[in-house]
């Protein structure tokens, strides 16, 4: 393998904790139902617009629509999004450890596309991606292979000689839809049974564990 692609949130960062306090801190703006952080589990991966949704399920909205809590929702995780996100236990020697062997590395998230750049700009500050790519107007979103497909281009590599690194079912789904190898994230928000029945080809169950799959 001459690449990684990863996911961000539950595969190289542990975001949960600044989105689901910028979530509630928008609900309770309208009084709306807060959710616990194990709530949040299953309310993200698919974009700030599916997890503006997933919070308010079942919830008449009177004051407030689904786009307008998404915006003052990423309003809100721009200001929070260094508080409490930290990298997984073992990511910061991964990646570390595939650049010291040449191996590129890029990132695919349905996070937006500012919020991945400032994070990943924060906690990986000498670390280089070939590629950085969160949700961008005009663009389709995960399980949408088109993000992948765009960075096998930057990368100039073939599908077989790329991994994709993902926490949840979107992860996998969006991998086998492209064509590469998906891997599943074990330590993420996600368990495996969603990650097998979506694709995986491969489980981790830690960050390290990728680096068998190096050659």
């Amino acid at each position: 393998m001459k690449a990684v692609i990863f996911d961000l949130d539950g595969t190289l960062l542990d975001t949960l904790a600044d989105i689901a306090d910028s979530m509630n801190a928008v609900l309770a703006k309208y009084s709306l139902p807060l959710h616990n952080i194990n709530d949040y589990k299953l309310f993200v991966g698919d974009g700030a617009d599916y997890l503006v949704i997933r919070s308010v399920a079942g919830v008449e909205l009177v004051e407030s629509t689904i786009p307008q809590l998404a915006t003052e929702y990423k309003t809100e995780y721009l200001i929070r999004q260094a508080n409490k996100t930290r990298p997984y236990e073992g990511i910061p020697e991964l990646v570390s450890a595939l650049a010291e062997r040449d191996i590129k590395m890029a990132v695919l998230s349905n996070k937006s596309h500012i919020a991945t750049l400032e994070v990943m700009a924060h906690y990986f500050p000498d670390i280089y991606f070939s590629a950085l790519i969160g949700q961008r107007a005009g663009y389709p979103i995960k399980p949408d292979p088109s993000g992948i497909l765009e960075i096998l281009e930057i990368l100039g590599l073939p599908r077989e000689e790329v991994l994709y690194v993902g926490d949840s079912g979107t992860d996998m789904q969006t991998a086998s839809a492209a064509g590469i190898r998906a891997v599943g994230a074990l330590w993420g928000y996600r368990d495996k049974e969603e990650l097998v029945e979506n694709g995986a080809v491969i489980l981790a169950e830690h960050p390290l564990d990728i680096l068998k799959y190096i050659i």
